[in-house]
Protein backbone atom coordinates (compact mmCIF):
# COMPACT_ATOMS: atom_id res chain seq x y z
CA UNK A 1 0.00 0.00 0.00
CA UNK A 2 1.22 3.20 -0.70
CA UNK A 3 1.97 5.29 2.32
CA UNK A 4 1.00 8.71 3.48
CA UNK A 5 4.81 9.44 3.51
CA UNK A 6 5.36 8.53 -0.66
CA UNK A 7 2.28 10.40 -1.61
CA UNK A 8 3.25 13.65 0.20
CA UNK A 9 6.42 13.24 -2.23
CA UNK A 10 4.88 12.32 -5.16
CA UNK A 11 3.16 15.97 -4.72
CA UNK A 12 6.20 17.30 -4.61
CA UNK A 13 7.52 15.63 -7.43
CA UNK A 14 4.74 16.68 -9.63
CA UNK A 15 6.56 20.57 -9.11
CA UNK A 16 10.13 19.45 -9.41
CA UNK A 17 10.85 20.89 -5.87
CA UNK A 18 11.02 19.74 -2.30
CA UNK A 19 8.49 18.11 -0.05
CA UNK A 20 6.07 20.05 1.53
CA UNK A 21 5.19 20.15 5.10
CA UNK A 22 4.33 17.22 7.24
CA UNK A 23 2.91 18.90 10.24
CA UNK A 24 -0.64 16.74 11.84
CA UNK A 25 -3.55 18.50 10.68
CA UNK A 26 -5.16 18.30 14.36
CA UNK A 27 -6.98 20.16 16.46
CA UNK A 28 -4.34 22.30 17.94
CA UNK A 29 -2.91 23.01 14.30
CA UNK A 30 -3.91 26.69 13.03
CA UNK A 31 -6.15 26.05 9.98
CA UNK A 32 -4.17 28.38 8.06
CA UNK A 33 -1.36 26.23 7.94
CA UNK A 34 -2.89 23.42 6.23
CA UNK A 35 -4.69 25.61 4.01
CA UNK A 36 -1.82 26.77 2.89
CA UNK A 37 -0.17 23.41 2.22
CA UNK A 38 -3.43 22.81 0.10
CA UNK A 39 -2.88 25.77 -1.40
CA UNK A 40 0.23 24.38 -2.64
CA UNK A 41 -0.96 21.38 -3.80
CA UNK A 42 -3.68 23.57 -6.03
CA UNK A 43 -0.88 25.46 -7.63
CA UNK A 44 0.91 22.47 -8.73
CA UNK A 45 -2.71 21.32 -10.40
CA UNK A 46 -3.16 24.63 -12.40
CA UNK A 47 -6.67 24.34 -11.73
CA UNK A 48 -8.97 24.59 -8.55
CA UNK A 49 -8.99 22.65 -5.79
CA UNK A 50 -11.21 22.41 -2.54
CA UNK A 51 -11.09 19.94 0.44
CA UNK A 52 -12.88 19.96 3.65
CA UNK A 53 -11.03 18.31 6.74
CA UNK A 54 -13.97 17.16 9.56
CA UNK A 55 -13.44 15.92 12.66
CA UNK A 56 -16.46 13.49 14.16
CA UNK A 57 -15.20 14.29 17.82
CA UNK A 58 -16.17 17.93 17.90
CA UNK A 59 -17.46 18.89 13.99
CA UNK A 60 -14.59 20.92 13.93
CA UNK A 61 -13.80 21.27 9.82
CA UNK A 62 -10.37 23.02 8.57
CA UNK A 63 -9.77 22.87 4.51
CA UNK A 64 -9.01 25.67 1.45
CA UNK A 65 -12.12 27.06 -0.36
CA UNK A 66 -14.63 25.31 1.71
CA UNK A 67 -17.61 27.30 0.74
CA UNK A 68 -16.87 27.05 -3.13
CA UNK A 69 -18.93 25.21 -5.58
CA UNK A 70 -17.25 22.68 -7.58
CA UNK A 71 -18.88 19.96 -9.87
CA UNK A 72 -20.09 16.95 -8.07
CA UNK A 73 -19.89 14.23 -10.90
CA UNK A 74 -20.16 11.11 -9.42
CA UNK A 75 -19.77 11.76 -5.83
CA UNK A 76 -23.72 12.90 -6.17
CA UNK A 77 -24.47 9.07 -6.05
CA UNK A 78 -23.91 8.70 -2.49
CA UNK A 79 -26.52 11.28 -1.94
CA UNK A 80 -28.54 9.27 -4.23
CA UNK A 81 -27.92 6.06 -2.38
CA UNK A 82 -29.11 7.92 0.51
CA UNK A 83 -32.16 9.25 -0.16
CA UNK A 84 -33.04 5.75 -1.76
CA UNK A 85 -32.30 4.10 2.03
CA UNK A 86 -33.70 6.80 4.07
CA UNK A 87 -36.97 6.37 1.28
CA UNK A 88 -36.66 2.75 2.55
CA UNK A 89 -36.61 3.71 6.04
CA UNK A 90 -39.55 5.55 5.18
CA UNK A 91 -40.97 2.44 3.69
CA UNK A 92 -41.48 4.17 0.39
CA UNK A 93 -38.94 2.00 -1.39
CA UNK A 94 -38.13 -1.54 -0.76
CA UNK A 95 -34.12 -3.13 -1.60
CA UNK A 96 -35.90 -5.80 -3.17
CA UNK A 97 -38.21 -3.74 -6.03
CA UNK A 98 -36.61 -4.98 -9.39
CA UNK A 99 -36.28 -2.11 -11.82
CA UNK A 100 -36.59 -2.86 -15.51
CA UNK A 101 -34.84 -0.74 -18.13
CA UNK A 102 -33.71 -1.30 -21.85
CA UNK A 103 -30.69 -0.61 -23.67
CA UNK A 104 -31.81 2.50 -25.03
CA UNK A 105 -31.22 3.35 -21.70
CA UNK A 106 -27.70 2.64 -20.81
CA UNK A 107 -24.97 5.63 -21.11
CA UNK A 108 -21.18 5.38 -21.18
CA UNK A 109 -19.89 3.54 -18.44
CA UNK A 110 -22.19 0.76 -17.39
CA UNK A 111 -19.77 -2.09 -16.41
CA UNK A 112 -22.82 -3.75 -14.36
CA UNK A 113 -25.79 -2.54 -15.79
CA UNK A 114 -24.53 -3.78 -19.12
CA UNK A 115 -24.87 -7.14 -18.52
CA UNK A 116 -28.36 -7.01 -16.67
CA UNK A 117 -30.38 -5.12 -19.79
CA UNK A 118 -32.30 -8.84 -19.79
CA UNK A 119 -33.66 -9.00 -16.33
CA UNK A 120 -33.15 -6.01 -14.61
CA UNK A 121 -31.60 -5.27 -11.50
CA UNK A 122 -33.34 -4.32 -7.67
CA UNK A 123 -32.90 -0.91 -5.88
CA UNK A 124 -30.07 -2.99 -3.65
CA UNK A 125 -28.50 -4.05 -6.62
CA UNK A 126 -28.10 -0.46 -8.08
CA UNK A 127 -26.99 1.62 -5.08
CA UNK A 128 -24.54 -1.33 -5.06
CA UNK A 129 -23.33 -0.70 -8.83
CA UNK A 130 -23.73 3.06 -8.43
CA UNK A 131 -21.40 3.52 -5.34
CA UNK A 132 -18.88 0.51 -5.74
CA UNK A 133 -18.19 1.18 -9.79
CA UNK A 134 -19.79 4.22 -9.89
CA UNK A 135 -21.89 2.83 -12.85
CA UNK A 136 -23.68 5.59 -14.51
CA UNK A 137 -26.74 3.79 -16.06
CA UNK A 138 -27.31 2.66 -12.01
CA UNK A 139 -27.04 6.25 -10.83
CA UNK A 140 -29.67 7.64 -13.77
CA UNK A 141 -32.05 4.49 -12.52
CA UNK A 142 -31.76 5.22 -9.15
CA UNK A 143 -32.62 9.11 -9.51
CA UNK A 144 -35.38 7.95 -12.00
CA UNK A 145 -36.71 6.03 -8.77
CA UNK A 146 -37.13 9.53 -6.87
CA UNK A 147 -37.77 11.79 -8.75
CA UNK A 148 -34.37 13.15 -10.56
CA UNK A 149 -32.09 15.51 -10.31
CA UNK A 150 -35.02 18.08 -8.28
CA UNK A 151 -35.80 15.36 -5.60
CA UNK A 152 -31.86 14.96 -4.79
CA UNK A 153 -31.94 18.58 -4.34
CA UNK A 154 -34.64 18.51 -2.02
CA UNK A 155 -32.95 15.67 -0.15
CA UNK A 156 -30.01 18.02 0.16
CA UNK A 157 -32.12 21.22 1.72
CA UNK A 158 -33.91 18.19 3.98
CA UNK A 159 -30.42 17.46 5.44
CA UNK A 160 -29.61 21.25 6.20
CA UNK A 161 -27.99 21.52 3.07
CA UNK A 162 -28.81 24.40 1.12
CA UNK A 163 -26.08 24.83 -1.29
CA UNK A 164 -25.94 21.34 -3.01
CA UNK A 165 -28.01 21.43 -6.30
CA UNK A 166 -28.44 18.46 -9.09
CA UNK A 167 -29.75 20.00 -12.75
CA UNK A 168 -29.21 16.60 -14.64
CA UNK A 169 -28.29 13.40 -15.44
CA UNK A 170 -25.56 11.37 -16.31
CA UNK A 171 -23.45 11.71 -18.26
CA UNK A 172 -24.55 15.56 -19.16
CA UNK A 173 -23.45 16.05 -15.52
CA UNK A 174 -19.65 15.76 -15.90
CA UNK A 175 -19.61 18.62 -17.66
CA UNK A 176 -17.96 20.55 -15.41
CA UNK A 177 -18.16 24.03 -17.33
CA UNK A 178 -16.04 27.04 -14.97
CA UNK A 179 -18.41 29.18 -13.45
CA UNK A 180 -21.60 26.60 -13.98
CA UNK A 181 -23.64 26.39 -10.51
CA UNK A 182 -25.23 23.63 -11.92
CA UNK A 183 -24.18 19.71 -10.25
CA UNK A 184 -22.43 21.22 -7.55
CA UNK A 185 -21.90 21.24 -4.22
CA UNK A 186 -19.20 22.58 -1.68
CA UNK A 187 -16.40 20.79 0.16
CA UNK A 188 -18.10 22.29 3.24
CA UNK A 189 -21.38 20.65 2.81
CA UNK A 190 -21.08 17.98 1.16
CA UNK A 191 -18.65 16.74 4.25
CA UNK A 192 -21.49 17.63 6.05
CA UNK A 193 -24.01 15.94 4.12
CA UNK A 194 -21.90 12.90 4.25
CA UNK A 195 -21.65 12.91 8.34
CA UNK A 196 -25.35 12.82 8.55
CA UNK A 197 -25.50 10.14 6.31
CA UNK A 198 -22.69 8.15 7.59
CA UNK A 199 -22.22 9.23 10.83
CA UNK A 200 -24.85 10.74 11.78
CA UNK A 201 -29.13 9.88 12.67
CA UNK A 202 -30.41 10.79 9.14
CA UNK A 203 -30.68 6.97 7.90
CA UNK A 204 -31.64 4.01 10.51
CA UNK A 205 -28.65 1.97 12.07
CA UNK A 206 -29.13 -0.53 9.25
CA UNK A 207 -29.45 1.68 5.93
CA UNK A 208 -26.69 3.64 7.69
CA UNK A 209 -24.22 0.71 8.26
CA UNK A 210 -25.40 -0.42 3.98
CA UNK A 211 -24.37 2.84 2.46
CA UNK A 212 -21.06 2.84 4.42
CA UNK A 213 -20.59 -1.10 3.72
CA UNK A 214 -20.74 0.03 -0.54
CA UNK A 215 -18.74 2.73 0.17
CA UNK A 216 -16.34 0.55 1.81
CA UNK A 217 -16.18 -1.26 -0.93
CA UNK A 218 -15.92 1.25 -3.62
CA UNK A 219 -13.03 -0.04 -6.29
CA UNK A 220 -12.95 3.17 -8.16
CA UNK A 221 -10.47 5.17 -5.33
CA UNK A 222 -7.77 3.67 -4.95
CA UNK A 223 -5.11 5.99 -6.42
CA UNK A 224 -7.08 9.04 -4.82
CA UNK A 225 -7.74 9.81 -0.74
CA UNK A 226 -7.36 5.69 -0.22
CA UNK A 227 -3.76 5.89 -1.71
CA UNK A 228 -2.34 8.68 0.73
CA UNK A 229 -4.27 7.76 3.99
CA UNK A 230 -1.92 6.12 6.74
CA UNK A 231 -1.62 1.82 7.12
CA UNK A 232 -4.50 0.52 9.58
CA UNK A 233 -7.19 3.32 8.74
CA UNK A 234 -10.28 2.34 7.14
CA UNK A 235 -11.98 4.13 4.52
CA UNK A 236 -14.77 4.22 2.79
CA UNK A 237 -15.29 6.54 -0.45
CA UNK A 238 -17.38 7.69 -3.67
CA UNK A 239 -15.02 9.09 -6.61
CA UNK A 240 -16.21 11.72 -9.06
CA UNK A 241 -14.74 12.56 -12.67
CA UNK A 242 -15.44 15.24 -15.22
CA UNK A 243 -14.66 16.94 -18.11
CA UNK A 244 -12.11 20.40 -17.81
CA UNK A 245 -9.53 18.71 -15.42
CA UNK A 246 -12.07 17.75 -12.90
CA UNK A 247 -11.69 14.77 -10.20
CA UNK A 248 -13.39 14.48 -6.63
CA UNK A 249 -13.03 12.08 -4.02
CA UNK A 250 -15.17 12.01 -0.62
CA UNK A 251 -14.28 9.84 2.17
CA UNK A 252 -15.10 8.74 5.75
CA UNK A 253 -11.78 7.64 7.62
CA UNK A 254 -11.31 5.24 10.66
CA UNK A 255 -8.36 5.93 12.16
CA UNK A 256 -7.31 3.46 15.18
CA UNK A 257 -8.63 4.54 18.25
CA UNK A 258 -9.94 7.46 17.62
CA UNK A 259 -13.37 9.72 15.98
CA UNK A 260 -14.17 9.13 12.48
CA UNK A 261 -12.81 11.96 9.68
CA UNK A 262 -14.40 13.13 6.98
CA UNK A 263 -12.13 14.16 3.87
CA UNK A 264 -13.81 15.72 1.29
CA UNK A 265 -11.58 16.66 -1.94
CA UNK A 266 -12.74 18.28 -5.56
CA UNK A 267 -10.30 19.37 -8.34
CA UNK A 268 -11.64 21.21 -11.52
CA UNK A 269 -9.69 23.18 -14.27
CA UNK A 270 -6.42 20.94 -13.28
CA UNK A 271 -4.36 21.14 -16.44
CA UNK A 272 -2.12 17.97 -15.22
CA UNK A 273 -2.76 14.56 -16.36
CA UNK A 274 -5.32 12.38 -14.87
CA UNK A 275 -2.72 10.23 -13.56
CA UNK A 276 -1.10 13.40 -11.45
CA UNK A 277 -4.89 14.56 -10.72
CA UNK A 278 -5.45 11.16 -8.54
CA UNK A 279 -1.95 12.09 -6.90
CA UNK A 280 -2.86 15.34 -5.66
CA UNK A 281 -5.76 14.31 -4.42
CA UNK A 282 -4.17 11.34 -2.73
CA UNK A 283 -1.37 13.97 -1.49
CA UNK A 284 -4.52 16.41 -0.03
CA UNK A 285 -5.05 12.92 1.67
CA UNK A 286 -1.83 12.40 3.37
CA UNK A 287 -1.87 15.97 4.65
CA UNK A 288 -5.28 15.34 5.66
CA UNK A 289 -4.12 12.89 7.79
CA UNK A 290 -0.94 13.40 8.17
CA UNK A 291 0.27 12.53 12.37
Amino acid sequence: MINRRTMVGAAACLAGVGMIGRRAATATEPGDAIAARFAELEARSGGRLGVCVLDSSNGRMIGHRLDERFPMCSTFKVLAAGLVLARVDRKQESLDRRVSYTKSDLVTYSPATETRVEGGMTIAELCEAAITLSDNTAGNLLLGSFGGPAGLTAFARSLGDQTTRLDRIETELNEALPGDARDTTSPRTIAQDLRALALGDALTPSSRALLVAWMKANTTGGARIRAGVPSGWIVADKTGTGERGTANDIAVLWPPQRAPLIVTVYLTGATVSRDQQNRLIAAAGAEATAG
